[in-house]
């Protein structure tokens, strides 16, 4: 698949580590020209620096918070400057806060909605029209098993979720006539800072950020009369109790 997504043009939030930073550079190899964001500064460079080696298309990177409309809005500004239009989004950014119902605050359940519900509609919602200019285009949003198997502690993270999945679900539905496919990727374990081991040794038993990466650049792949529109992935041999 070298180089197949030469000339297509895309952004990947949330990109700056873990599986969004894995997406982008498979993107890059492929030959795509990538714009990501992150919320930090220094993560954001560190992840360009990286980025550049990756291969023959270019990159670009800029500070945003995508629960904040006015934060997507002027991403999607810098999206034009750099690419010139868009032809694939990939929602990824997401955060989780883990406790109880009753031990949440309304701004840690505004943070966890914001980011990774909101953020993916506001981000949706600036791509459709570009998606328009170029004649069409895909969204991938990475969503979670938590979107379908709620657990104690993942009441915000659990809603983000399912609702992440209701509105790749629903976009499908009303812009699949458009030559818009949309499909949400569904890991589990992934060997990520998400699963609050970073800088640890690898777990060895969880699924790589690499392996969603590779999924997504196989969900590309597909000729536009096929859509997978959800994937659920797992580790093959989890870690025993």
């Amino acid at each position: 698949m070298s180089n197949f997504l030469l000339g297509k043009r895309a952004l990947v939030t949330g990109a700056s580590k873990g599986i969004g930073l894995a997406i982008a550079r498979s993107f890059i190899s492929s030959g795509a020209d990538v714009v990501i964001c992150s919320r930090q500064q220094t993560a954001l460079e560190s992840a360009l620096s990286d980025l550049q080696k990756a291969g023959a298309g270019k990159v670009a990177g800029t500070t945003a918070d995508v629960s904040k409309s006015s934060d997507v809005t002027r991403l999607f500004q810098f999206v034009d400057q750099q690419l010139g239009g868009l032809d694939i989004l990939v929602n990824n950014a997401g955060i989780g806060i883990f406790r109880p119902a009753a031990a949440l605050t309304v701004e840690e359940w505004d943070r966890v909605i914001g980011t990774n519900l909101s953020g993916a509609f506001y981000c949706t919602r600036e791509a459709l029209p570009r998606f328009t200019a170029a004649k069409g285009g895909r969204i991938v949003n990475i969503s979670s098993l938590a979107g379908k198997n709620p657990f104690a502690g993942g009441a915000a993270y659990n809603a983000s979720k399912f609702g992440m999945n209701g509105l790749s679900e629903a976009t499908m539905l009303d812009h699949r006539f458009d030559n818009v496919a949309v499909t949400y990727v569904m890991p589990g374990s992934v060997d990520t800072h998400f699963s609050g081991e970073e800088g640890k040794k690898s777990s060895g038993w969880k699924v790589a950020p690499e392996d969603i990466a590779e999924i997504v650049l196989n969900v590309l792949h597909l000729p536009e009369r096929t859509l997978i529109s959800r994937i659920e992935v797992r580790p093959s041999r989890p870690q025993k109790d």
